[in-house]
Order: C-alpha cells, then sequence, then structure tokens
C-alpha cells in the first residue's frame, strides 16, 4: 500500500456567513471531551469509569490586528454566531498530490470575552475573544464526520445517531 500524507494546513474563517480572510490569526475549534463518572461497586476487582455526557466546548480567536469591528461580535454575549473554518485537504503519495478535499468546520455559541489587547513598540496590535460553543459539525467531502448540539441533545459520529436511545428512552 503506497504512503499517504494528508496536510491540512490553512483556512478561512467565516463568522455569521462573513469572511475574515486575513484577519484571523489562530483559531482553537473546541475539544470534544466526553464527561467521564467513576464507578465502583462491591465485587469489581478494581475501579472503572464511564461517559455521562460531554464538558463544556470553547474556541478561541486571535485577530492579526485591531479590527473594530470584532469588538461588536465578541462583546455581545446574548447573541449566538456562527463560526466557520473552511480548508482544503490535501493528500500526497511518493508521486506528488493525489486529491484536495474540502473540509468545513461549523460552530455555533456566544462570545463571552474580549482581550483588548496588548501594546508593545514597534508591534502590531492583536486581540484574542473566547466562545462558549453550543453546537460543532464537521464535514469533510461532503461527508458529516460529526455534530454536536448540546442545546438540542444531538451527538452523531459517521451519520450514527448516538443519542438514538437516550432520546427514545427519555423522550427528549
Amino acid at each position: 500500500m503506497a504512503l499517504l500524507i494528508n496536510r491540512l494546513t490553512n483556512a478561512n474563517v467565516y463568522l455569521d456567513g462573513v469572511s475574515y480572510l486575513g484577519r484571523v490569526e489562530e483559531l482553537d475549534l473546541p475539544k470534544v471531551k466526553s464527561k467521564m463518572i467513576d464507578h465502583k461497586a462491591l465485587g469489581m476487582v478494581g475501579e472503572t469509569e464511564f461517559p455521562s455526557g460531554f464538558e463544556k466546548m470553547e474556541s478561541r480567536l486571535k485577530w492579526s490586528a485591531f479590527y473594530p469591528e470584532a469588538f461588536g461580535v465578541a462583546l455581545n454575549p446574548t447573541k449566538v454566531y456562527n463560526l466557520m473554518a473552511r480548508c482544503n485537504l490535501e493528500t500526497y503519495t511518493p508521486q506528488g498530490r493525489l486529491t484536495q478535499l474540502p473540509v468545513v468546520y461549523s460552530t455555533a455559541g456566544i462570545f463571552k470575552d474580549m482581550d483588548l489587547g496588548q501594546f508593545r513598540q514597534n508591534e502590531n496590535v492583536t486581540m484574542e475573544c473566547m466562545m462558549t460553543v453550543y453546537y460543532a459539525k464537521l464535514i469533510v467531502a461532503g461527508a458529516t464526520l460529526f455534530e454536536v448540539d448540546v442545546l438540542a441533545n444531538i451527538y452523531k459520529v459517521n451519520g450514527e445517531n448516538l443519542l438514538e436511545g437516550y432520546k427514545l428512552n427519555t423522550g427528549a
């Protein structure tokens, strides 16, 4: 089998459908982390843990310069914003580039803080803001690999609804 190397090295960031090409220096997408609960009981030779939901998700944007329009977004904690990163996934073999596939990260949430920046002599001021994420989705070449919506009780991986039984049993 031929060696395949995937490269995902850049992105264009959109906020509520508006492109911020060249304005976002860094984007930290949310970490999806299972909340684990310890379990121990009589008769068990050890202790273990089981999933019981998710930890809160957050994203961080670092703006490459001072952009006044970012303040209007990041300082409003009452509005849900849609944040999207569109990327190009390249696959290489020993013979060169084999494919280019679209990758789309979609999130939605509210901004919870805005760093107003730091001044340093002869350096550009950068700003950072944090978003509490309610919704996250990853699509590669049109196929949804992952989707979670904590407010609508949605959790899908590779098209499989992992909360189907939970929702049926709880009436959610």
